[in-house]
């Protein structure tokens, strides 16, 4: 188990990395993760819901994602509150006073249980995570994803601390010193991470480290820069909100305050022609040559923002100025013309208006639709998936009221689901509709990853000697597991490791 002295230390990049190495040296590993809390989430081949990381981590170790590698995942619709998917299938919405209390925890417990040893007699080694703190004494007695998680698996636990925020020293003896002493023993040693500059100038900290902890440390992690790896949570995004530039094609994600799946977006992240950021200022708005209206936990609460703030009027100017503006999933929502929760499943709003870029209306239901997809774009064969809640239909009779410059829609094919084309009522469910290549929306995540989009999207905006055929990000991505597991390979002390899990 890597376990973390708090979140955001890198517990999930360095589970990835080691799903890998174990990969390379000839085992057949597995991710678990008890319980997640996040927004990225993923479809399992089975139609199923996991977290994002877990699906990542199953990709580093060559293996297909499973619901038993993530049973519970808790996706927040607000400070208090969040949904909660127990084996990949939404069970309700709990405030978190009501999910940590101790009454019905044995359930989930035994569900988190069920799930490690389905998982255990199929794979080996078994790279679980920790959620948060290992060190939250207060949630002692609830919790299913730390401490007792690696008793009742019989994990050897190693400590994963981030010695960038400071306080290292604190932090990791803190963390052990509060565990009861027979949860003690079962910390076996400490990776620092996130570590600046020349790590020989920690030498003698390591080794005060291991003389006040009784603990070896195994290692001392570098701050990864140049390592690509999807991000778990939207921590990272406080980073990338920055402003357009000149000689690039600018792209950007409207920023929103329940924004989910934004690994939607990491493949135009490492193409050399775009510069994408995200953004909520109405004049970076205005500069950008795509504008990107991503997914979301809260659509209607999110596009009440956009009109608060301003960004809904600036995304329509653009528009009608000539940009191009695509949605996904939520964004796909509020592209329509009206958006209807009438059994209150989002909020108490039950009509909110869309912001009228495509014929289309959304009715939200209690029912989550998760599955993998295959379609074809421009006859080209291509993958994404689907997470959402509502159904959306064409309205046949609906005026734009925006602009009268719209081209005939071209639909996509979907498989094995065929998307009809165009129906006169509003109760066929449309996956995507495209009014013309500027202008655009979606439920499948992920459609980015795919070159026939992306080769549509910018070559209008590309010199002829840009328009080049986009780089294979499913290559791209297994050669940055591999990079990461050569980075993390060369600072752990992997003998000492293997010996760790081999209980010597």
């Amino acid at each position: 188990m890597l376990a973390g002295t708090g979140s955001d230390v890198g517990k999930s990049l360095v589970a990835t990395a080691f799903c890998r190495i174990f990969l390379q040296d000839g085992y057949k590993p597995a991710p678990f993760k008890a319980q997640n809390m996040a927004l990225n989430s993923f479809a399992t081949p089975e139609g199923f819901e996991i977290g994002r990381a877990q699906a990542v981590q199953a990709e580093a170790a060559g293996i297909p994602c499973h619901t038993d590698m993530n049973p519970l995942l808790l996706k927040p619709n607000s400070d208090h509150t969040s949904q909660v998917i127990l084996n990949g299938r939404p069970i309700g919405n709990q405030h978190a006073t009501q999910y940590f209390r101790r009454e019905g925890r044995e359930v989930l417990r035994q569900a988190v249980h069920e799930a490690f040893d389905r998982l255990a007699a199929r794979y080996h080694p078994i790279v679980m995570e920790g959620a948060g703190s290992i060190a939250e004494i207060n949630l002692r007695d609830v919790d299913i994803v730390n401490i007792s998680m690696a008793r009742y698996a019989g994990a050897d636990v190693i400590l994963v601390a981030d010695i960038d925020r400071g306080g290292v020293f604190a932090s990791v003896y803190g963390s052990i010193m509060l565990q009861e002493p027979e949860d003690r023993r079962l910390i076996k040693g400490i990776i620092i991470n996130k570590f600046r500059g020349d790590r020989s100038l920690f030498d003698e900290g390591r080794r005060q480290l291991e003389q006040i902890c009784g603990v070896p440390v195994l290692g001392v992690l570098p701050y990864f820069k140049d390592i690509h790896i999807e991000e778990e949570d939207s921590v990272s995004l406080e980073r990338k909100n920055m402003e357009a530039r000149e000689g690039k094609v600018n792209i950007a994600v409207v920023m929103l305050r329940h924004l989910s799946n934004f690994t939607d977006f990491d493949v135009l992240e490492q193409d050399s022609r775009v510069h994408l950021f995200y953004t909520n200022n109405t004049e970076e708005i205005q500069k950008a040559d795509i504008l990107i209206l991503p997914g979301t936990k809260s659509t209607i609460a999110d596009l009440m923002e956009l009109r608060r703030n301003g960004c809904a009027q600036a995304i329509l100017q653009a528009h009608h100025d000539g940009k191009t503006v695509i949605g996904i999933c939520g964004g796909f929502q509020m592209m329509g013309q009206e958006i209807l929760d009438p059994h209150q499943v989002e909020s108490d709003v039950e009509r909110m208006p869309g912001l009228g870029l495509l014929p289309l209306t959304t009715t939200m239901n209690g029912e989550k639709r998760t599955v993998q997809v295959s379609f074809d774009w421009q006859g080209k064969p291509c993958k994404g998936y689907e997470i959402h809640m509502g159904r959306t239909s064409r309205v046949s009779d609906f005026k734009f009221q925006v602009s009268s410059n719209h081209q005939h829609p071209t639909p996509i094919t979907q498989h094995p689901s065929p998307i009809t084309q165009h129906p006169t009522t509003i109760t066929q469910h449309l996956t995507t509709y495209r009014e013309n290549p500027r202008c655009w929306g979606t439920y499948i995540h992920g459609i980015l990853d795919n070159p026939p989009v992306i080769d549509e999207l910018l070559n209008p905006l590309l010199k002829d000697k840009e328009k080049k055929t986009s780089f294979d990000y499913q290559a791209y991505k297994q050669q940055q597991y591999d990079l990461l597991a050569d980075a993390v390979r060369r600072e752990i002390d992997m003998p000492t490791l293997y010996r760790i899990l081999r209980g010597a």
